[in-house]
């Protein structure tokens, strides 16, 4: 990439659109498609989040970047489990959006993705195949992960015997908590916590057979 296509960094948007709302990395509005349908835009900026703290500078391209990535994965899930698994993802063309100007268009090309907008299930949906980050630090203390009795000498990062899944809470603001199986169906029901952990395990196993095959991972 050369000096004149690195793009500018897009710290923040400040969109002619209702119902701004800022996480650390995305900022979020509300929007309406040319025929009228009501959506959700997120804006993948350039922002750093580190430990739930926005740094004061961000790398240019970051976003497009990660938005990218995150549509490679949406269109493999909608592949291997239509009939299963609906997302909530419908373009990603800025030019879709209903009162966008066109340097807004242009400025948002690459980094945005317009959803359905959908009711939040609280619980943060984690499946672990090797013991690693918060999960080796309660394994360390415990024995466990989120209730899940491992075997005793693992080391950090070993792969584990088979996936497991490790729920944790979806903080609005802070650190999200790690709970067990059992207490997530205590906060949403077991029949919705049962179809999410099994649809989340069918979704790691696709991914890590993905980064098996292009030799990201041992299988």
């Amino acid at each position: 990439m050369t000096q004149s296509t690195i793009p500018d960094v897009l710290m923040r948007t400040d969109l002619p659109l209702r119902c701004r709302r800022e996480g650390k990395v995305r900022d979020i509005y509300e929007a309406e498609l040319a025929d009228g349908t009501g959506v959700l835009l997120l804006v993948a900026t350039d922002r750093i989040s580190a430990f739930d703290v926005v740094m004061a500078n961000g790398v240019p391209g970051k976003g497009i970047v990660l938005t990218q990535i995150s549509r490679f994965w949406f269109d493999m899930v909608a592949d291997k489990l239509a009939g299963q698994l609906e997302h909530h993802l419908i373009v990603t063309d800025p030019a879709s959006v209903a009162g966008l100007n066109r340097h807004e268009i242009q400025r948002l090309a690459g980094r945005i993705m317009i959803g359905r907008r959908t009711q939040v299930v609280p619980i943060e949906c984690v499946v672990r195949g090797y013991l690693a980050g918060s999960g080796w630090a309660e394994y360390r203390k415990t024995g466990s992960v989120c209730g899940v009795k491992l075997p005793g000498g693992l080391r950090q990062c070993q792969k584990l015997f088979e996936p497991i899944f490790t729920p944790s809470t979806k903080a609005e603001s802070g650190h999200d908590q790690n709970i067990s199986f059992q207490e997530a169906c205590n906060r949403v029901g077991a029949e919705r916590m049962s179809v999410m952990r099994d649809l989340s395990l069918q979704i790691y196993q696709m991914g890590h057979e993905h980064a098996a095959r292009c030799g990201i991972i041992l299988a």
